[in-house]
């Protein structure tokens, strides 16, 4: 089947949606690095130590399968290794990202000779700048992308341990969620300095707060403050969109989020568990909506109940207020069938256009 002609370039249709200007059809966001690997012949662990191969392999993908905006750097345990903590390289089929192996909090003691890391050393940031001047030199969005506060605070001492202290030792947790707090400030600072405020969208990646782990009130409690704090001072620097990826069940935090400041517009990256209908109640005036196509139906769904959740999908939220990005709702299974791939696309040239 023959793609209807775009009208605009992938960069085009990008800068006039984030400037609130008419678009062509609806964007497809990429969120798929260990598909591209496997696309490319690559083992999934290159997408994250080799920034070259990377960016390559997004690249080949995108342009193969019609993915928007541009390759993308990060993966969810962000902060163990940048801390002093270890990880593992992913490995086998099964694996899709890097994992934990020791945190650098093991005990209560460890929290008061914790330091701020050196963004310019520390873990992956040296392979996320490379890929970030990548990005520069192919004129895609500059991201740099770690966790949400929340996460990176769990990365340091384990989630579970994180959830112990919430109930019996708070400022343990609120000692954690200060470093991680100062360190997202400091790392967009670096970016920012490197590649200037206009060019630099950050990425914050939140699957840690989902009410899996925490109740509402919790949230209130520990993690809005600091959402709010590290996105005013980075918006203070002139940056202009924050994308804050909402990951997992977070219906009970919603209403804690719309008070997070992400940018005019800002981007919020919902997944399978948000309705339309709440997406739009709660960040349809302020941010472009990304999401939320379940990725389990990418992997196991017929290409025709695919097709149709994408298709649906995009008839109710295409017009949002601000805009809005079609995309799975977390990370695209790397086995995904590469036809199931080819389908979200079709999806948009048949029901995502703007006439």
């Amino acid at each position: 089947m023959s793609m209807r002609p775009d009208m605009m370039s992938n960069k085009e249709r990008i800068d006039a949606l984030l400037k609130g200007r008419p678009i062509d059809r609806v964007p497809h966001f990429p969120f798929i690095p260990g598909f591209c690997a496997r696309n490319v012949g690559y083992p999934i662990a290159v997408m994250y130590s080799d920034a070259g191969k990377s960016f390559d392999a997004q690249q080949k993908t995108m342009e193969q399968y019609g993915f928007d905006w541009g390759p993308l750097y990060g993966y969810a345990s962000y902060g163990t290794w940048e801390f002093g903590g270890t990880i593992k390289m992913p490995e086998g089929d099964y694996e899709q990202a890097p994992a934990h192996v020791t945190f650098p909090v093991q005990s209560e003691a460890d929290v008061a000779g914790l330091q701020l890391p050196d963004v310019k050393k520390a873990g992956c940031l040296p392979t996320a700048m490379a890929f970030s001047h990548l990005q520069e030199k192919s004129d895609t969005p500059i991201s740099v992308i770690c966790g949400g506060n929340f996460t990176i605070a769990g990365n340091i001492c384990s989630v579970e341990t994180l959830c112990r202290w919430m109930l019996k030792k708070p400022d343990l947790v609120h000692a954690l969620l200060r470093l991680a707090t100062d360190h997202i400030v400091d790392l967009v600072r670096y970016w920012v300095e490197t590649f200037g405020a206009d060019r630099v969208i950050p990425q914050m990646w939140e699957p840690s707060a989902a009410n899996y782990i925490l109740s509402p009130k919790q949230f209130e409690r520990f993690v809005l403050p600091y959402l709010q704090e590290s996105s005013e001072k980075i918006l203070a620097m002139g940056v202009k969109h924050i994308l804050y990826h909402i990951c997992g069940e977070q219906n009970a935090n919603l209403p804690y989020w719309a008070q997070v400041p992400m940018g005019d517009p800002g981007l919020a990256s919902l997944g399978e568990e948000v309705d339309a209908d709440t997406a739009i109640k709660y960040f349809g005036d302020t941010c472009v909506i990304i999401g939320n196509i379940d990725g389990k139906v990418i992997l196991e769904g017929t290409p025709e109940s695919l097709y149709r959740l994408c298709t649906e999908t995009i008839a109710k939220l295409k017009h949002a207020p601000r805009g809005y990005m079609m995309c799975s709702g977390c990370e695209l299974p790397p086995a995904s069938p590469p036809y199931n791939v080819y389908v979200m696309r079709k999806a948009i040239n048949d029901a995502g256009w703007y006439e």
